[in-house]
Protein backbone atom coordinates (compact mmCIF):
# COMPACT_ATOMS: atom_id res chain seq x y z
CA UNK A 1 0.00 0.00 0.00
CA UNK A 2 1.69 3.51 -1.51
CA UNK A 3 0.38 6.67 -0.79
CA UNK A 4 -1.04 9.36 2.11
CA UNK A 5 -3.52 9.81 4.84
CA UNK A 6 -5.01 13.46 6.04
CA UNK A 7 -4.92 12.58 9.28
CA UNK A 8 -6.81 14.54 11.97
CA UNK A 9 -4.20 14.62 15.00
CA UNK A 10 -6.07 13.96 18.45
CA UNK A 11 -4.78 16.22 21.79
CA UNK A 12 -2.82 14.07 23.95
CA UNK A 13 -1.25 11.88 20.78
CA UNK A 14 2.52 13.06 19.85
CA UNK A 15 3.30 12.92 16.04
CA UNK A 16 5.19 9.39 16.42
CA UNK A 17 2.33 8.26 18.52
CA UNK A 18 0.42 8.51 15.37
CA UNK A 19 2.25 6.90 13.32
CA UNK A 20 2.74 4.00 15.70
CA UNK A 21 -1.24 3.85 15.67
CA UNK A 22 -1.47 4.07 12.19
CA UNK A 23 1.09 1.11 11.30
CA UNK A 24 -0.52 -0.89 14.16
CA UNK A 25 -4.36 -0.25 12.48
CA UNK A 26 -3.07 -0.93 8.73
CA UNK A 27 -0.19 -3.56 9.71
CA UNK A 28 2.51 -1.71 7.91
CA UNK A 29 6.00 -0.83 9.17
CA UNK A 30 7.03 1.89 6.35
CA UNK A 31 5.06 4.60 7.45
CA UNK A 32 6.24 8.50 8.07
CA UNK A 33 4.98 11.99 9.01
CA UNK A 34 5.42 15.39 7.54
CA UNK A 35 5.31 18.41 10.33
CA UNK A 36 5.57 17.85 13.62
CA UNK A 37 2.60 18.68 15.92
CA UNK A 38 3.28 19.38 19.66
CA UNK A 39 0.81 16.78 21.84
CA UNK A 40 -1.76 19.54 22.97
CA UNK A 41 -2.84 20.40 19.14
CA UNK A 42 -4.31 19.10 17.12
CA UNK A 43 -5.65 19.24 13.18
CA UNK A 44 -3.87 17.76 9.82
CA UNK A 45 -0.65 15.56 10.23
CA UNK A 46 0.60 13.96 6.78
CA UNK A 47 1.17 10.29 6.78
CA UNK A 48 2.89 8.91 4.27
CA UNK A 49 2.22 5.11 3.55
CA UNK A 50 4.45 2.42 1.94
CA UNK A 51 6.95 3.89 -0.52
CA UNK A 52 5.39 7.35 -0.12
CA UNK A 53 7.74 7.84 2.80
CA UNK A 54 10.31 8.57 0.27
CA UNK A 55 8.25 11.54 -1.12
CA UNK A 56 7.52 13.27 2.10
CA UNK A 57 10.10 15.99 1.23
CA UNK A 58 8.58 16.93 -2.10
CA UNK A 59 5.39 17.60 -0.60
CA UNK A 60 3.61 21.51 -1.12
CA UNK A 61 5.23 24.23 1.50
CA UNK A 62 2.74 26.14 3.60
CA UNK A 63 0.40 25.25 6.64
CA UNK A 64 -1.73 27.10 8.29
CA UNK A 65 -3.15 27.36 11.97
CA UNK A 66 -5.98 28.58 14.18
CA UNK A 67 -4.52 29.38 17.54
CA UNK A 68 -5.73 30.69 20.78
CA UNK A 69 -3.58 32.77 22.66
CA UNK A 70 -3.93 33.82 26.36
CA UNK A 71 -2.68 36.76 28.10
CA UNK A 72 -1.79 37.45 31.93
CA UNK A 73 0.27 33.69 31.87
CA UNK A 74 3.65 32.96 30.95
CA UNK A 75 4.88 28.97 31.48
CA UNK A 76 7.71 27.24 31.15
CA UNK A 77 6.26 25.41 28.02
CA UNK A 78 4.94 28.37 26.23
CA UNK A 79 1.49 26.63 26.37
CA UNK A 80 -0.89 25.72 28.64
CA UNK A 81 0.90 22.07 29.47
CA UNK A 82 3.57 23.67 31.62
CA UNK A 83 4.73 24.78 34.66
CA UNK A 84 3.28 28.51 35.23
CA UNK A 85 6.20 30.96 35.82
CA UNK A 86 3.60 34.18 36.40
CA UNK A 87 0.35 34.65 36.38
CA UNK A 88 -1.48 38.26 37.19
CA UNK A 89 -5.28 39.27 35.25
CA UNK A 90 -4.61 41.78 32.99
CA UNK A 91 -8.21 43.10 32.21
CA UNK A 92 -7.33 46.45 31.08
CA UNK A 93 -5.06 45.42 28.09
CA UNK A 94 -7.20 46.15 24.63
CA UNK A 95 -7.33 45.02 21.31
CA UNK A 96 -6.16 48.07 19.73
CA UNK A 97 -2.50 47.46 21.53
CA UNK A 98 -2.34 44.18 20.12
CA UNK A 99 -3.09 45.33 17.13
CA UNK A 100 -0.37 48.31 16.53
CA UNK A 101 2.35 44.86 17.55
CA UNK A 102 0.99 42.22 14.79
CA UNK A 103 2.74 43.41 11.73
CA UNK A 104 5.82 42.52 13.91
CA UNK A 105 5.19 38.91 13.23
CA UNK A 106 4.67 39.11 9.95
CA UNK A 107 7.22 38.43 7.12
CA UNK A 108 10.41 36.92 7.39
CA UNK A 109 10.74 37.47 11.14
CA UNK A 110 13.76 36.13 13.73
CA UNK A 111 12.10 34.20 16.08
CA UNK A 112 13.78 31.43 18.91
CA UNK A 113 12.10 28.43 19.48
CA UNK A 114 10.68 27.26 23.01
CA UNK A 115 12.93 25.81 25.14
CA UNK A 116 10.42 22.96 25.18
CA UNK A 117 11.13 21.93 21.33
CA UNK A 118 12.26 18.82 19.33
CA UNK A 119 15.13 21.14 17.53
CA UNK A 120 18.65 19.38 18.73
CA UNK A 121 21.19 21.12 20.36
CA UNK A 122 24.48 19.51 20.61
CA UNK A 123 22.92 15.85 19.21
CA UNK A 124 20.34 16.41 22.03
CA UNK A 125 16.71 17.37 22.09
CA UNK A 126 15.94 20.55 23.41
CA UNK A 127 13.11 19.50 25.94
CA UNK A 128 15.08 16.57 26.96
CA UNK A 129 17.84 19.00 28.05
CA UNK A 130 15.17 20.96 29.63
CA UNK A 131 13.38 17.97 31.74
CA UNK A 132 16.76 17.44 32.83
CA UNK A 133 17.51 20.95 33.63
CA UNK A 134 20.28 22.09 32.01
CA UNK A 135 20.13 25.46 30.60
CA UNK A 136 21.58 26.71 26.92
CA UNK A 137 21.67 29.17 24.82
CA UNK A 138 18.42 28.16 22.14
CA UNK A 139 19.46 29.34 18.35
CA UNK A 140 17.21 32.04 17.11
CA UNK A 141 16.12 31.09 13.33
CA UNK A 142 14.53 32.92 10.74
CA UNK A 143 11.02 32.02 9.55
CA UNK A 144 8.29 33.37 7.86
CA UNK A 145 4.74 34.04 8.73
CA UNK A 146 2.47 35.14 5.13
CA UNK A 147 -0.72 36.27 6.67
CA UNK A 148 -1.74 36.74 10.47
CA UNK A 149 -4.92 37.80 11.13
CA UNK A 150 -7.22 38.79 13.94
CA UNK A 151 -10.75 36.22 14.47
CA UNK A 152 -11.70 36.46 18.00
CA UNK A 153 -11.01 38.18 21.26
CA UNK A 154 -12.18 37.74 24.20
CA UNK A 155 -11.89 40.43 27.09
CA UNK A 156 -11.88 39.20 30.30
CA UNK A 157 -9.05 38.78 33.37
CA UNK A 158 -7.02 36.38 31.56
CA UNK A 159 -7.85 37.93 28.08
CA UNK A 160 -7.76 35.12 24.69
CA UNK A 161 -6.72 36.31 21.38
CA UNK A 162 -7.69 33.96 18.32
CA UNK A 163 -5.19 34.26 15.74
CA UNK A 164 -5.45 32.30 11.81
CA UNK A 165 -1.90 32.25 10.86
CA UNK A 166 0.02 30.94 7.51
CA UNK A 167 3.64 30.37 7.74
CA UNK A 168 6.22 28.46 6.49
CA UNK A 169 8.35 25.35 8.06
CA UNK A 170 10.50 25.72 11.17
CA UNK A 171 8.08 28.34 12.47
CA UNK A 172 6.57 27.38 16.14
CA UNK A 173 3.17 29.24 16.92
CA UNK A 174 3.92 29.07 20.63
CA UNK A 175 6.95 31.39 20.66
CA UNK A 176 4.79 34.01 18.61
CA UNK A 177 2.36 33.99 21.96
CA UNK A 178 5.14 34.63 24.25
CA UNK A 179 6.85 37.24 22.14
CA UNK A 180 3.70 39.05 21.83
CA UNK A 181 2.63 38.71 25.26
CA UNK A 182 6.49 40.04 26.33
CA UNK A 183 5.97 43.16 23.96
CA UNK A 184 2.51 43.83 26.02
CA UNK A 185 3.95 43.14 29.18
CA UNK A 186 1.85 40.90 30.30
CA UNK A 187 2.87 37.34 29.34
CA UNK A 188 1.44 35.29 26.98
CA UNK A 189 0.99 31.29 26.22
CA UNK A 190 -0.74 29.33 23.89
CA UNK A 191 -3.92 28.44 24.70
CA UNK A 192 -5.09 26.29 21.94
CA UNK A 193 -3.78 25.38 18.30
CA UNK A 194 -5.48 24.02 15.51
CA UNK A 195 -3.44 22.69 12.40
CA UNK A 196 -5.86 23.15 9.57
CA UNK A 197 -3.46 23.03 6.29
CA UNK A 198 -0.40 21.53 5.91
CA UNK A 199 1.35 20.10 2.64
CA UNK A 200 -1.61 20.78 0.72
CA UNK A 201 -3.86 18.70 3.15
CA UNK A 202 -6.68 20.34 4.60
CA UNK A 203 -8.69 19.88 7.90
CA UNK A 204 -12.00 19.36 5.98
CA UNK A 205 -11.07 16.47 3.95
CA UNK A 206 -9.05 14.17 7.32
CA UNK A 207 -9.76 11.39 8.79
CA UNK A 208 -9.52 10.67 12.48
CA UNK A 209 -8.04 8.06 13.85
CA UNK A 210 -11.37 6.72 14.84
CA UNK A 211 -12.69 7.00 11.03
CA UNK A 212 -9.57 5.35 9.62
CA UNK A 213 -10.09 2.39 12.29
CA UNK A 214 -13.36 1.89 11.13
CA UNK A 215 -12.76 2.20 7.26
CA UNK A 216 -9.96 -0.42 7.74
CA UNK A 217 -12.59 -2.66 9.69
CA UNK A 218 -14.83 -2.51 6.97
CA UNK A 219 -11.58 -3.03 4.61
CA UNK A 220 -12.75 -0.10 2.30
CA UNK A 221 -9.73 2.83 3.23
CA UNK A 222 -7.65 3.70 0.45
CA UNK A 223 -4.85 6.02 0.91
CA UNK A 224 -4.42 9.18 -1.45
CA UNK A 225 -2.96 9.13 -4.39
CA UNK A 226 1.12 9.81 -4.47
CA UNK A 227 0.39 11.75 -7.89
CA UNK A 228 -2.35 13.58 -6.57
CA UNK A 229 -0.65 14.75 -3.50
CA UNK A 230 2.22 15.85 -5.94
CA UNK A 231 -0.14 18.02 -7.97
CA UNK A 232 1.66 21.26 -7.54
CA UNK A 233 4.65 20.16 -9.15
CA UNK A 234 5.63 20.24 -12.65
CA UNK A 235 4.40 17.23 -14.81
CA UNK A 236 6.51 15.20 -17.37
CA UNK A 237 4.16 12.29 -19.48
CA UNK A 238 6.09 9.57 -21.22
CA UNK A 239 5.16 7.64 -23.47
CA UNK A 240 5.21 3.42 -23.13
CA UNK A 241 8.69 3.04 -24.08
CA UNK A 242 9.79 6.48 -22.69
CA UNK A 243 8.26 5.13 -19.40
CA UNK A 244 9.62 1.65 -18.94
CA UNK A 245 13.02 3.11 -19.92
CA UNK A 246 12.97 5.81 -17.82
CA UNK A 247 11.88 3.51 -14.72
CA UNK A 248 15.34 1.32 -15.61
CA UNK A 249 17.03 3.95 -14.85
CA UNK A 250 17.68 5.70 -17.96
CA UNK A 251 17.93 9.53 -18.84
CA UNK A 252 15.72 10.85 -21.62
CA UNK A 253 16.69 13.65 -23.76
CA UNK A 254 14.10 15.46 -26.22
CA UNK A 255 10.96 15.32 -23.45
CA UNK A 256 8.28 18.46 -22.97
CA UNK A 257 7.34 19.19 -19.64
CA UNK A 258 3.37 20.63 -18.93
CA UNK A 259 4.70 23.43 -16.60
CA UNK A 260 1.92 24.09 -13.51
CA UNK A 261 0.55 27.84 -13.23
CA UNK A 262 3.28 27.68 -10.04
CA UNK A 263 6.72 26.44 -12.46
CA UNK A 264 6.24 28.97 -15.44
CA UNK A 265 10.12 28.24 -15.57
CA UNK A 266 11.43 24.89 -15.60
CA UNK A 267 15.00 24.74 -13.75
CA UNK A 268 17.81 22.18 -13.81
CA UNK A 269 18.00 19.85 -10.62
CA UNK A 270 14.01 20.60 -9.50
CA UNK A 271 11.80 18.03 -8.21
CA UNK A 272 9.58 17.16 -11.39
CA UNK A 273 6.12 14.45 -11.33
CA UNK A 274 7.21 11.92 -13.90
CA UNK A 275 3.45 9.67 -15.09
CA UNK A 276 3.07 7.35 -18.08
CA UNK A 277 0.70 7.98 -20.89
CA UNK A 278 -1.81 6.44 -18.69
CA UNK A 279 -1.25 9.47 -15.92
CA UNK A 280 0.05 6.19 -13.67
CA UNK A 281 2.67 8.43 -11.27
CA UNK A 282 6.13 6.57 -12.02
CA UNK A 283 8.23 8.80 -9.99
CA UNK A 284 10.45 11.75 -9.66
CA UNK A 285 12.36 13.21 -12.03
CA UNK A 286 14.43 15.87 -12.34
CA UNK A 287 16.32 18.19 -15.18
CA UNK A 288 20.43 17.24 -15.79
CA UNK A 289 21.83 19.59 -17.79
CA UNK A 290 24.21 17.81 -20.84
CA UNK A 291 26.64 19.68 -23.44
CA UNK A 292 23.08 19.76 -25.52
CA UNK A 293 20.35 19.79 -24.11
CA UNK A 294 18.48 18.87 -20.46
CA UNK A 295 17.66 15.57 -20.58
CA UNK A 296 15.20 13.99 -17.69
CA UNK A 297 17.17 11.75 -15.02
CA UNK A 298 15.04 9.42 -12.08
CA UNK A 299 15.38 10.87 -8.69
CA UNK A 300 12.82 8.36 -7.74
CA UNK A 301 11.40 5.63 -9.12
CA UNK A 302 8.51 3.39 -8.18
CA UNK A 303 8.35 1.13 -10.85
CA UNK A 304 7.39 0.53 -14.45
Amino acid sequence: MDGFLNLNKPAGFTSHDCVARVRRLLRMKRVGHGGTLDPAATGVLPIALGRATRLLQFLRQGKTYRATIQFGLRTATDDLDGEILTKRPVPELELSAIESLLPKFQGSILQIPPRYSAIQVGGKRMYDLARAGELVDVPSRIVEVTDLEIVGWRSQDFPKLELAIACGAGTYIRSIARDLGELLGTGGTLAGLIRTESHGFSLTDSLTLEMLEAQVEAQNFQPLDSAQALSHLSTVNLTQSEAKRWSQGQRLANIEENTSEENLSPRLDTPLRVCDHTATFLGIGRWNQTEDDPVLAPWIVFGE
